[in-house]
């Protein structure tokens, strides 16, 4: 694994790359919330070709404080589609998990990141809320939350972990769930809480009306043991013109960490077909 660092407006995100046999293509993959690039470290070996992996505007265990605005949908679109440009990085399978999904499509829909593209890959997410009423609900929860966060970072994080979208990986490891929780808790809370007021789903714009021009293919994936999640990846699939769904059996929310090989053969796969 080789590592880089590439600065953009002052704030130097890190990046992984490995190089797999068996194949040329390239991954690009967007971690979720309280996450790092090790989210995917039970798939990078297991994908075909040139993995790149970052950790996200203010994620990682660098834990330097960002300015609120800075963790704007916006801004992080501005900044991968540099970052992409300055490593010469094209034709790229682009993965998204949850609010990396979302930051997914959010790129797929920027004509700046249309060179950088070859196919989407959308993993447990959603296109944002429809309705004013909703996002605005949506922000007063997420500000209680990053109320907690500030208040006590270790008392947010387990109480996150016992959320019902999560209820399926108590089938895990113990090892795997400490592992998980150790990365959520190096994170820098005021990062954390201004990732949620600035970058959650009642901030985020509402793409469901735009999925409609997304031209390259996308393959949506979720758990069946995820309802919310797979309600919403059917309702993606029939949005999007060039769409593909695929539910996998025995995980919740996070498949590559619940069904890593599974999760990874089937968006192999699928690249092939």
């Amino acid at each position: 694994m080789t590592e880089f660092m590439v600065s953009v407006g002052g704030y130097d995100y890190h990046l992984y790359q490995q190089v797999n046999p068996g194949s040329q293509q390239k991954w690009l993959l967007l971690h979720g919330f309280m996450g790092s690039h090790q989210d995917f470290d039970s798939i990078v070996d297991r994908l075909p070709g040139e993995v790149w992996r970052l950790d996200l505007l203010g994620y990682g265990p660098q834990r330097l404080p960002v300015t609120p605005n800075r963790l704007s949908m916006a801004n992080q679109v501005s900044d991968l589609i540099e970052i992409c440009d300055r490593l010469s990085l094209t034709n790229v399978n682009l993965l998204g998990y949850s609010m990396g999904g979302r930051l997914a499509i959010a790129l797929a829909l920027n004509p700046g990141f249309a060179p950088h593209i070859n196919r989407v890959i959308l993993e447990s997410t959603t296109a944002g809320l429809p309705t004013p009423a909703q996002q605005q609900a949506r922000r007063q929860l997420d500000e209680q939350r990053a109320q907690l966060i500030l208040k006590d970072y270790p008392r947010f994080v387990d109480q996150w972990a016992q959320a019902p979208l999560f209820a399926s990986q108590t089938k895990l490891a113990p090892t795997i769930r400490a592992q998980v929780r150790q990365q959520r808790l190096t994170q820098n809370p005021l990062n954390m809480a201004n990732s949620l007021r600035m970058m959650g789903t009642g901030s985020q714009p509402n793409f469901w009306p735009h999925l409609g021009q997304v031209r390259v293919p996308v393959q949506v994936l979720a758990g069946r043991e995820d309802q919310k999640f797979t309600q919403l990846a059917q309702q993606l699939t029939s949005s999007l013109p060039t769409a593909h769904l695929h539910l996998i059996d025995g995980a919740g929310h996070n498949l590559h960490l619940e069904q890593p090989a599974t999760f990874a053969q089937e968006i192999s796969s699928h690249v092939f077909d």
